[in-house]
């Protein structure tokens, strides 16, 4: 199925199951696939589970702007209000958890109940004046000449890491390939300038004014998104939120750990 956004991009989306809508808003690079530990498991406990591919991702189309943090929300809100849902809960990962703020930012909750900020790239990852603990501009720099030199070659690399399998956590080597398969359907493109917008778009401001219930979940040993610079500094910026770490979870922490994930939003979601 596809929905046209805001600038007339067509999207592709997939809706399962029946009940109170769930939201899963993928991570840079990758796309409706990501979810499959997620969709069917509240699916079949009577949840209506929506989530869709991100544009130049997957099957949607791949046009030549709109990559930055602003215009994905509003591809979001505009998902949201194609399929008329109210009383959602929001899921994001990695820059999906980014678009998630950004989107109650600019468009309000009224179409939302809760969000899950699973791995998110929050705050604000640059390093600045006023944000010392940050990752340097060199290091930003490092990782797109190597997305530039050999884009397969890079991804392949990172996969260990991704999941952290150092840390004792079993991922066969079929779900590494189906990753990293998902990775390269987006295109290059939508790869630097999703990469781009991660890196130097500020959300504290969005992150403070979330104003429904936030769950917030992250590995211990994310390198992707630092624990120290992301995960603990949004907790610290919602002092209401509900914080749960998992200090041998990696960026990949929807697969390594999915188990203990999915009962933590579940219960959420409940409760």
């Amino acid at each position: 199925m596809y929905f046209e956004t805001h600038d007339g991009t067509r999207l592709a989306y997939e809706d399962y199951g029946q009940g109170e809508p769930v939201v899963f808003v993928s991570g840079a690079m990758l796309n409706a696939d990501m979810w499959e530990y997620q969709i069917p498991y509240f699916a079949e406990r009577g949840y209506r589970c929506i989530a869709f591919d991100r544009r130049g991702h997957g099957r949607s189309g791949r046009p030549s702007c709109g990559y930055d943090t602003d215009s994905t929300a509003d591809d979001l809100a505009a998902l949201l209000t194609h399929l008329d849902l109210t009383g959602a809960t929001l899921v994001g990962h990695s820059l999906g958890g980014a678009e998630v703020a950004r989107y109650l930012y600019r468009h309000g909750a009224g179409r939302v109940a809760r969000v899950v900020l699973l791995a998110a790239v929050l705050p604000y990852l640059k390093q600045s004046d006023d944000n010392p603990a940050g990752i340097p501009e060199a290091a930003f720099d490092a990782l797109t000449a190597a997305v530039r030199a050999d884009r397969p070659k890079w991804m392949s690399q990172q996969l260990q890491a991704y999941f952290a399998t150092h840390l004792g956590n079993q991922v066969s080597p079929g779900q590494a390939a189906l990753t990293l398969d998902q990775c390269l359907s987006a295109s290059v493109w939508a790869t630097l300038q999703c990469q781009y917008a991660v890196f130097h778009t500020d959300n504290r401001e969005a992150v403070r004014a979330i104003p429904v219930p936030a769950l917030v979940l992250h590995g211990g040993a994310d390198i992707s998104a630092p624990v120290e610079v992301t995960g603990r500094k949004t907790a610290e910026l919602l002092p209401g939120c509900t914080y749960q770490e998992y200090p041998t979870a990696g960026h990949g922490i929807y697969v390594s750990h999915h188990g203990e994930i999915n009962a933590g939003i579940l219960e959420f979601i409940k409760n």
